[in-house]
């Protein structure tokens, strides 16, 4: 797509896996060469907008990266900040810094993307996105039309998984939709959510559109 991304993690697997797809790969203490436990979120949430081309709520001529992907592993801790706690300061600064009305708040897109953990078939009836009308109403199950997340390239996708592992919320000033979700969950999600389910590679060619950097790839 022609994009410049970065991820930033510590986890090795990722490392590796981000490294075959061509990002580059950096570590927290490479973006905040200080990094201790006395770390601030705002700082970090400065050093990741500079990544981008913005300081001090303007934006540069140029800039090292289009995308940047923050990496927050399960038990990690900054600043004495357990995972979730770390996310929830570092969100509330990016949105803080990038208001309406700035020139960063009218360029920036952020999705915040939470696992909540190993997902298997067997917790299928929790997590399921399955839409149980075809199997109550077998005479009419031709007719209901198709999910787009089980079509690609017009035809249906092999071994669709249907439940969800991963949560995604979206921010982008005038572009984004909100819907009436309260909470960070999935029954929250599922109920009240503006979408329900997109698989992950056309995810990544979703942010890659509103960045101006592929094609929209349907309706």
């Amino acid at each position: 797509m022609g994009m410049k991304a970065a991820v930033i993690t510590e986890n090795l697997r990722l490392k590796s896996f981000c490294n075959k797809l061509g990002f580059t790969v950096l570590e927290l203490n490479e973006v905040i060469s200080n990094i201790n436990n006395q770390v601030d979120s705002s700082a970090l949430a400065s050093e990741l907008f500079k990544l981008l081309g913005f300081q001090e709520g303007k934006t540069l001529e140029s800039s090292q990266f289009d995308l940047v992907i923050l990496h927050v592993g399960a038990g990690q801790t900054t600043n004495c900040l357990k995972d979730l706690d770390l996310v929830n300061r570092l969100v509330g600064n990016l949105v803080q810094m990038a208001h309406p009305g700035t020139e960063v708040g009218s360029r920036l897109h952020m999705s915040v993307l939470l696992s909540y953990g190993a997902v298997h078939e067997s917790d299928d009836s929790t997590f399921s996105i399955a839409d149980s009308r075809q199997e109550n109403n077998s005479k009419l199950s031709l007719i209901f039309p198709r999910q787009s997340y089980t079509i690609k390239e017009g035809k249906p996708r092999p071994n669709v998984r249907q439940h969800c592992p991963i949560l995604v919320a979206q921010w982008q000033n005038a572009v984004t939709r909100k819907d009436m979700a309260e909470a960070y969950s999935y029954e929250d999600f599922k109920e009240h959510g503006a979408n329900l389910v997109i698989p992950t590679d056309r995810f990544l060619h979703e942010v890659a559109f509103k960045l101006w950097k592929a094609p929209k790839y349907g309706a």
